[in-house]
C-alpha cells in the first residue's frame, strides 16, 4: 500500500508541474485557461499513442523477433511457469539479437503483453536466475507499471517540450498576452529552466520506486530471491563491460537493469535503483527481513 501511495503522491506532484506551467505560460501568451486545456489535450493524445502503441515501437526499436514454443522451447518453458505462478495469461515472447543480457516486458496489460529477452541473457544466466529476471517482468505485467511509465514519461516529454516551446517564442516572438506582467515572466522563465529538472526527477522517482516492487514481487512469486539477487549481480557486470548498441536510452528504464554506458553523473539520473540496493534487499528478503 505504501508504493502505491507514493506512486501516486508523485503522479500528483507530476501533474501539478505540468498544470502550473501551462497555467504560467497560458498567462504571457494567450490565457490561462487556454494554455491549461491546450497542453492537456497535448498530453491526451500523447498518452494515448503511447498507450496503444508502446510495445510495437519498442519492439520494433530493439529489433526484437516474436518468436513462437517451437523456435525457443526452454524460455517458453520458463515463461509459462513464471505466468502460471502469477495466475497470469501467457504473454507473446520476443527475443532480441544481441550477445548484451537483458530482459524487458511491454504491453499496455496482461492481455497484450510481451515479454522480450536477449540471446544474451540465455547463455548467460542459470534456469533459476533466468526464472528470477522473467518472474521481475510479469510482476511488472502485473502491476500495470507499463501504463505508470508511459503516462509518466508522457508528462514529463509533455513538460519539456512546453519549456522548449516558450523559451524559442520568447526568443522570437515575444509576450502576447496583455494580461502578462513582469513577475509572470520571471516566474515563467525559471520554469523554463527548473521544470523540465523538476518533471525529469518526478519521473525517475516513480520508475525507481516501480522496480523495487517488482523485483520483491517477482522474488516472493517464485520464492526465489537469492536467484534473481544472483542475476541482478551477473547482468550489472555484463551490461557495464558490453552495453547495448542500438535503441534509445529514453526506454531504459523498461529494462531489468540500465543497458546503455554512463558514468558516475549518468548513473545518477538512471531510471534504475542502485544495483547494490537492490541486491542487499532481495538478500534480506531470503533472511526474512522485509526492507521493501
Amino acid at each position: 500500500m505504501g508504493a502505491y501511495v507514493r506512486t501516486f503522491a508523485l503522479f500528483v506532484l507530476l501533474t501539478g508541474i505540468f498544470v502550473f506551467f501551462g497555467w504560467v505560460i497560458g498567462s504571457v501568451w494567450f490565457g490561462a485557461t487556454a494554455g491549461i486545456l491546450l497542453f492537456l489535450v497535448l498530453a491526451g493524445v500523447m498518452n494515448a499513442v503511447s498507450y496503444f502503441a508502446s510495445d510495437r515501437i519498442v519492439l520494433w526499436s530493439y529489433r526484437a523477433k516474436l518468436v513462437t514454443e517451437a523456435e525457443a522451447p526452454s524460455l517458453y518453458r520458463v515463461v509459462r511457469q513464471v505466468t502460471q505462478q502469477a495466475n497470469l495469461p501467457m504473454p507473446k515472447v520476443a527475443i532480441v539479437p544481441t550477445e548484451t543480457p537483458n530482459a524487458f516486458a511491454t504491453g499496455r496489460n496482461p492481455q497484450h503483453a510481451v515479454v522480450a529477452v536477449t540471446q544474451g541473457i540465455l547463455h548467460v544466466l542459470t534456469e533459476d536466475e533466468l526464472r528470477g529476471v522473467l518472474a521481475h517482468e510479469v510482476s511488472h505485467v502485473r502491476n500495470r507499471d507499463i501504463l505508470v511509465m508511459s503516462v509518466a514519461a508522457t508528462l514529463a516529454g509533455a513538460i519539456s517540450f512546453m519549456a522548449r516551446w516558450f523559451g524559442w517564442n520568447m526568443m522570437f516572438g515575444g509576450s502576447r498576452s496583455r494580461d502578462s506582467n513582469g513577475l509572470t515572466m520571471v516566474i515563467a522563465l525559471v520554469g523554463m529552466i527548473l521544470a523540465p529538472i523538476a518533471a525529469l526527477l518526478v519521473q525517475l522517482a516513480i520508475s525507481r520506486s516501480r522496480e523495487y516492487k517488482a523485483d520483491y514481487s517477482g522474488a516472493k512469486t517464485i520464492g526465489q530471491p537469492l536467484a534473481l539477487a544472483s542475476a541482478l549481480e551477473k547482468l550489472e557486470v555484463a551490461n557495464r563491460r558490453r552495453p547495448i548498441a542500438f535503441g534509445s536510452p529514453a526506454s531504459q528504464s523498461l529494462f531489468i537493469v540500465n543497458p546503455f554506458h554512463g558514468g558516475a553523473f549518468v548513473r545518477m539520473f538512471s531510471t534504475h535503483p542502485p544495483i547494490e540496493e537492490r541486491i542487499a534487499r532481495l538478500r534480506a528478503l531470503a533472511q526474512g527481513v522485509d526492507r521493501y
